[in-house]
């Protein structure tokens, strides 16, 4: 079968460890995009394997089911927590008083379409206000400044694919990543649009990011410590926590990193205040 952009295929280099979703042919050349994985790689036409019918469907349940256990257990954590603060009301309120809730604004900007289609489903399904914008990782310094200015969002998620090569250099070098320098000079400019770190909340970085980097730059959180892939959906979790976590609370790191698919391997950050804000009287609009 002739291989064609959008097809799933594997590498026989790599014993078939991932899936990747072909993203351009050019000659004997193919550029690869992980299909649940934020990562880049390029291969010879020679080295990969077309994903049998039965292997995509037996591969698509597996992440799905992996994707809903990590929706189940959010949501257990924040019954828990609506709870615990419907309990600390109700003690100080009167019993027929309502509240209203304050919405996150969130900046998602994605260098894969269909990773975004699948994060801002997941937003919608998680009950937040999110404006998703398609921009590929090399043109982010050039449209960071302008999507800040128009959106005015709390949070920042600025991701996309990337890798590590050593064959380029040391993992202490930027120029050994294929966008982590693009990532890095979109939260400078991010940050410097809002300085403080708990008013504007930034998540970068994809697959084998220089996690170092951006958490200088001015991130709260950032892929990826141990150069390790991490999931399509990974910055929805953390954007989720932060967006529903109190802000009178600190958001806990680990917390955060636990209802993730990929973990404290693939992600990390610094102690953030949630942006979570309730207020009285709540009243219905006609």
């Amino acid at each position: 079968m002739k291989l064609m952009t959008g097809m799933l295929v594997t590498r026989y280099s790599y014993k078939h460890d991932i899936v990747f979703r072909i993203k351009n042919i050019n000659g004997d050349k193919l550029l690869l995009h992980g299909e649940d994985l934020r990562l880049e790689a390029d291969a010879p036409i020679d080295d990969v394997r077309i994903l049998p019918e039965d292997d995509i469907r037996k591969r698509q349940d597996e992440i799905k089911e992996k994707e809903e256990y990590s929706y189940r257990l959010f949501r257990q954590d924040y019954q828990l927590m609506k709870e615990k603060k419907d309990y600390e009301h109700k003690k100080i309120e009167p019993r027929n008083i309502q509240r209203f809730q304050l919405p996150v604004k969130v900046l998602h900007i994605d260098g894969d379409r269909l990773y975004l289609k699948k994060c801002i489903e997941l937003y919608q399904r998680l009950g937040l206000q999110v404006h998703g914008v398609y921009v590929q990782e090399k043109e982010l310094p050039f449209e960071m400044e302008d999507l800040v200015k128009k959106v005015q969002p709390e949070i920042i998620v600025i991701t996309g694919h990337d890798a590590y090569s050593d064959s380029k250099g040391n993992k202490k070098e930027l120029s050994a990543y294929r966008n982590t320098r693009f990532f890095v000079e979109a939260v400078r400019q991010a940050r410097a649009w809002s300085p403080n770190l708990d008013q504007l909340i930034i998540f970068a970085g994809a697959c084998q990011s220089h996690f170092e980097s951006l958490i200088r730059a001015g991130a709260n959180f950032a892929s990826s410590p141990d150069r390790v892939n991490i999931h399509a959906l990974d910055p929805v979790y953390v954007v989720a926590k932060v967006a529903y976590t109190p802000f009178m609370d600190k958001v806990n790191v680990y917390d955060v990193l636990k209802n993730t698919l990929t973990g404290e391997r693939g992600l990390g950050g610094m102690e953030t205040k949630g942006l979570y804000r309730t207020g009285i009287p709540y009243v219905e609009t006609k």
